[in-house]
């Protein structure tokens, strides 16, 4: 992508910067060092992206800055019996199906250092049949992506809604669902 080919043209051991997220085809969000951040968001502006936004994040989510406390909490998570999911579990960063017990806790653990799909994980889930999107707080950035998915199913925000509203739409899709 366009993103991709910018960070590499900043990216360095002292200057680290990454892709963090895919939200939409045209919405990425990179993430790393303030200053490479605001050269990869330069060189951006200058390419003619239509907006380039600074997020109120406090750390670098989603990138290899995050690898050692991603490692520290799988040590943690070693220590924990899970079991394979009853429900379906879609990776955040495949936007695949994960069933098997050690592969969802290798997930849960080592998102926060790799690139999340959201646009693919959305689009996996439509594929496979899911018609509700639940967007727990804070914030409803990736419900109106997700509406873009949805357009004949529901996609709402937790905060935006009532608690037994959200309740009886998620009884009605699990009625709806095998």
């Amino acid at each position: 992508t366009q993103v991709e080919a910018l960070i590499r043209q900043v990216h360095s051991p002292q200057m680290p910067v990454f892709l963090a997220n895919i939200n939409a085809d045209n919405q990425m969000v990179i993430s790393g060092s303030v200053e490479a951040m605001q050269q990869v968001s330069h060189l951006a502006k200058a390419s003619g992206a239509a907006a380039v936004k600074r997020l109120a994040v406090s750390v670098p989510s989603h990138c290899a800055l995050l690898e050692a406390p991603a490692q520290q909490l799988a040590e943690a998570f070693s220590r924990i019996a899970l079991q394979a999911p009853k429900i379906r579990y879609l990776s955040g960063s495949t936007a695949r199906p994960l069933l098997n017990a050690e592969k969802l806790r290798d997930d849960l653990a080592f998102n926060m250092c790799r690139v999340i799909d959201w646009r693919s994980t959305v689009e996996t889930a439509w594929e496979r049949g899911v018609r509700l999107h639940i967007e727990l707080p804070p914030g409803a950035v990736l419900t109106g992506l997700a509406r873009k998915v949805f357009q004949q199913g529901t996609a709402l925000a937790f905060q935006a809604a009532r608690l037994d509203s959200l309740i009886a739409l998620s009884h009605e899709e699990g009625r709806r669902t095998p």
